[in-house]
């Protein structure tokens, strides 16, 4: 027996209320590519482009989502509500991923005011999954003022959140590499916020002066200063100073105009995306692999150059 389709138009109305079955119902759409997805983008987007979009990311080990779990009190405590998204990796060999972020958010499972889903990366690189700019949409229409998002933590690509959130806060730990490596890892180009966490540990004020030299060398005079912030998150010493900090981020971004500027890139990578997604399938679908492969054939065999094969594909 088929599964009957369900009523955007009545999903985003009891989203919008809050009610935590449709958010996560619309969520899962967006996941799965549902085959109404274009109709549930439509009926959010008259509702988005409220909620303050916050990236977490760091390497392995720093404390993400200790750190999220801190932040989501903190920021509950100033009764803004709350909508976390936890992309967690999956598995290159089973495809399948733990989805493990939210036990450590337990303490806000029964607060209405915060909404937590863990997603797997699917294989995408960069930190995030591929259908997380479109629940992040859900989540700013379902009402949520403040929605974080927290990256993988696998390694030296995790710059993808930074063209994604209107602030991004990068996490370090006493221990987990020196300004070299930071620097190395290209995140002295994407934070917003610096946040050193474990600070309870030996290092923490080392490393807080070398990113401040480093941040002072790179930051412009007419641009946005990176604050650092010392953390620990496991107590909750040092989090209101981080929402401080992003709060002052975010009026920073309003008041310069780069508030705009930063959604309207964001949005433009959303529709090139969608359309590559969109042009894949069409030389996917029935005889697109074996007209790919007469002309990667082609190519291999030197009477195609790559250039003339790629415009036959898509012509």
């Amino acid at each position: 027996m088929s599964r009957q389709r369900p009523d955007v138009g009545d999903l985003v109305e009891r989203a919008r209320g809050g009610e935590p079955r449709a958010v996560a119902r619309l969520v899962s759409m967006v996941e799965d590519a549902s085959p109404q997805l274009r109709e549930v983008m439509t009926a959010l987007a008259p509702y988005a482009g409220r909620a303050h979009v916050v990236g977490l990311t760091g390497p392995p080990g720093v404390g993400k989502s200790t750190s999220t779990n801190a932040l989501v009190g903190a920021l509950r405590a100033r009764d803004l509500r709350v909508g976390v998204l936890a992309v967690d990796p999956s598995s290159p060999f089973s495809g399948g991923a733990l989805l493990g972020d939210r036990i450590r958010m337990s303490d806000h499972a029964l607060d209405p005011g915060v909404y937590i889903r863990s997603m797997a990366s699917r294989g995408h690189l960069g930190g995030l999954a591929w259908s997380t700019p479109q629940a992040i949409r859900v989540l700013d229409a379902a009402g949520c003022d403040v929605v974080l998002v927290e990256t993988v933590g696998v390694g030296q690509s995790e710059v993808e959140v930074a063209g994604l959130a209107d602030t991004t806060v990068v996490l370090l730990a006493p221990g987990a590499g020196d300004g070299v490596q930071a620097a190395k890892a290209g995140i002295l180009e994407i934070g917003d916020v610096y946040v050193v966490n474990k600070a309870d540990r030996e290092g923490a004020e080392q490393v807080r002066r070398e990113l401040r030299t480093m941040v002072g060398l790179t930051a412009r005079a007419d641009d946005w200063k990176p604050p650092v912030v010392l953390t620990v998150a496991a107590s909750g010493q040092g989090v209101d100073d981080l929402v401080e900090a992003l709060q002052g981020h975010r009026s920073w971004l309003g008041e310069s105009g780069r508030l705009a500027q930063r959604r309207a890139r964001r949005a433009r990578d959303e529709v090139e995306a969608i359309a590559v997604a969109a042009l894949r399938s069409r030389w996917e679908g029935v005889g697109g692999h074996a007209d790919l492969d007469r002309l990667a054939s082609g190519v291999a065999a030197g009477e195609l150059d790559p250039y003339t094969a790629a415009d036959r594909l898509i012509g």
